[in-house]
């Protein structure tokens, strides 16, 4: 049985933000990845456009939530869908770092606007 310890999982830094990996086929996922993000005070992440559906759970705090051009703000207990092929950012205005659940499937690949294809090693 996998079982991924908290003080197992791989940290990885990218645009600002914190991701902290557990599930994903290193630790014997086969067709998931998940892991848990921690987006900073005033950090605002490049729009990407990802390839795969996630589902992206808010732990904690407070976020603004942008899915193919339409804002939202989001608080702590709301899930966004987030479905394959849209356009995809995140920006935290508060105060406090906000922290995240996000669940997709193994092979997930993010574009930003200026044609850059990034393939998360979190997320493979």
């Amino acid at each position: 049985m996998p079982v991924v310890r908290s003080s197992e999982g791989t940290v990885h830094e990218i645009h600002g933000a914190r991701f902290v990996s557990y599930a994903a086929p290193r630790t014997g996922s086969e067709e998931l990845c998940a892991w848990r993000g921690e987006i900073p005070a005033g950090t605002k992440a490049p729009a990407h456009t990802v390839s795969r559906e996630e589902v992206f759970h808010l732990l904690t705090g407070e976020l603004l939530i942008t899915l193919d051009g339409r804002t939202e703000r989001v608080t702590a207990g709301d899930t966004v869908v987030v479905n394959a092929g849209a356009a995809f950012a995140v920006e935290n205005p508060t105060d406090r770092t906000a922290t995240s659940w996000v669940t997709t499937s193994v092979g997930l690949t993010a574009e930003l606007a200026d044609g850059t294809r990034i393939t998360p090693p979190w997320a493979n």
